[in-house]
């Protein structure tokens, strides 16, 4: 017998016609049921993302005090560095939006819509731009601390490196 046959005579087949009603039903449950089961793959969207990272700051934080250590102990007469950096903001995440505008002679509208990349369950926003956290100030203890023009020197160095005012910089004697 062909399928176009059995297909024909299936309102007449109730066992036939049963299994295909229950093959169709346990299919719509199991569509309906996936919709309802979250993921467990965390897709990265805009919605589930979290627009900080806790983690990626405090590496930033601990790779820029250990480098700015050596840095400012290769000054002559700094002696022995510790640095210690606070961190005004977290690392950001900057997704890429599309949008268009419409400009009318008394009205303007904007339309913006993230970037998906991905296809099926796979789908996540495209990251555009990761900031970097911004730091707030600093402390630096050295052990060349009784020197006014060693000072001076770790303040202005500081700084540069930073990209933050003398201001916001403490220098002060490290303890031996």
């Amino acid at each position: 017998m062909e399928w176009a046959e059995k297909f024909r005579d299936m309102p007449k087949d109730k066992k036939l016609l049963a299994v295909v009603m229950f093959l169709g039903i346990a299919g719509l449950i199991f569509i309906m049921l996936s919709a309802i089961v979250p993921d467990n793959k965390n897709a990265e969207t805009p919605e589930n993302i979290s627009l900080s990272d806790s983690s990626g700051t405090e590496q930033f934080r601990i790779e820029t005090e250990k480098r700015l250590e050596e840095f400012l102990s290769n000054i002559d007469g700094a002696g022995d560095v510790k640095v210690y950096i606070m961190v005004a903001t977290d690392q950001r995440y900057v997704y890429a939006t599309e949008g268009r505008r419409n400009k009318s002679e008394n009205t303007a509208e904007e339309e913006k819509k993230y970037v998906i990349i991905g296809n099926g369950s796979e789908k996540s926003a495209l990251v555009e731009t990761v900031q970097t956290p911004a730091i707030a100030s600093a402390v630096v203890a050295c052990s060349g601390f009784e020197s006014p023009a060693v000072q001076e020197q770790i303040y202005k160095a500081t700084s540069a490196a930073l990209g933050i005012p003398t201001g916001q910089i403490y220098v002060t004697k490290l303890k031996r």
